[in-house]
């Protein structure tokens, strides 16, 4: 009997984990995972469970501070991660099998003093330190000033990019076009892959605070509208440019926020293509879905009147400055409790 997420990933759908937990990678590996994704919230949730104490003791021994210990963790996890999914790479050519590793979130910080320019430079230099030697490592950026401005000299130097915080076309479309800047000034198009990653439920708690005057019917579909046009967008850009391997959405933050929402209600929507970045939640939740099943829906799209109604009453440039200020502080704050959690290790394994 097929499975849910074996009924997913029989639609089109590429399913990551939104995980690098060893344990987790491995598990969700045998359900048909084949890529993964990392930030510090995840590299923190693995230090508290205290199972991995040892390393940061030997960390410590060879004189480490505390943000060097971040990124040794955060670089074993990641390569600890591709290994499982390097036979994925292999098999598809580059394709997929990839495991995302995101660059200091320090720089988006209200209180980093960097110009544009400066941060763009400092996301070069780590984008180029952090990929090399690995073939089936993305190098998540995000959809920042700062981020954008770096992705062509990124890209051209043959650095493999997830760009995430995206909310909206704009920046999907600003991003898209300077990676196919640095794409074409590479000598060969073969080994050439980018992602760009949609944000979808948390549009929806947006539009439910923000923009109460929505219909029933319009009011819980906005990330996913959102999130099929960028979908199409990028389908078109990419189907006459001869690329040999796909450039692709990641359909993120697919957790539902409401108690009543069905677990599956973005994971089914947007089932069909690219990838999917699941919670391990998520996919659990999935899994106990009895007789669940999917179809193609990824290029369905809701009612004239629906998307008429969604034009005239979503801002979407408010939306995305809104989502924007609230993701960089989602971004920013957690690698400052990473630093802490670390700190705190320093002085716990100490007196140990």
């Amino acid at each position: 009997m097929t499975s849910p997420l074996e009924s997913l990933i029989a639609t089109g759908t590429k399913l990551w984990l939104d995980s690098v937990d060893p344990e987790l990678v491995r598990s969700n590996r045998a359900l048909g995972a084949t890529g993964a994704t990392s930030n510090p919230i995840i590299i923190s949730d693995l230090i508290k469970s205290g199972r991995f104490d040892e390393t940061i003791r030997e960390l410590l021994g060879k004189g480490l501070d505390d943000e060097q210990i971040a990124w040794q963790m955060t670089d074993q996890l990641v390569r600890d991660a591709q290994l499982v999914f390097a036979d994925v790479h292999s098999e598809t050519n580059g394709n997929d099998g990839y495991v995302s590793f995101e660059l200091d979130p320090l720089l988006e910080d209200t209180d980093c003093s960097l110009s544009v320019e400066e941060k763009a430079a400092r996301y070069i230099e780590l984008g180029k330190q952090w990929a090399e030697g690995h073939s089936n490592r993305m190098i998540k950026v995000p959809a920042t000033p700062g981020g954008l401005a770096c992705l062509e000299e990124l890209v051209a130097a043959g650095v493999t990019v997830n760009v995430t915080l995206i909310f909206s076309e704009r920046q999907y479309i600003e991003a898209r076009d300077a990676v196919w800047r640095g794409a074409q000034r590479r000598g060969s198009l073969n080994e050439f892959k980018s992602v760009y990653s949609i944000f979808v439920s948390r549009i929806d708690v947006y539009t439910d605070q923000k923009v109460s005057e929505l219909s029933d019917a319009a009011q819980g579909e906005v990330g996913i509208v959102n999130a099929k046009r960028i979908w199409k967008l990028n389908k078109d850009f990419w189907a006459d440019k001869n690329c040999p391997l796909n450039q692709e959405l990641i359909f993120a933050s697919t957790g539902t926020k409401k108690p009543e929402d069905p677990k599956d209600k973005y994971v089914g929507s947007l089932a069909g293509a690219d990838i999917q970045t699941n919670p391990p939640s998520t996919n659990e939740a999935i899994q106990q879905l009895e007789g669940a099943t999917y179809t193609r829906q990824v290029d369905q799209f809701p009612a004239t009147e629906i998307l008429d109604e969604i034009d005239e009453k979503v801002d979407f440039a408010k939306l995305e400055e809104v989502l924007m200020q609230e993701g960089l502080q989602k971004f920013a704050d957690p690698q400052k409790g990473l630093l802490a959690l670390i700190g705190d290790k320093r002085k716990e394994l100490a007196g140990s």
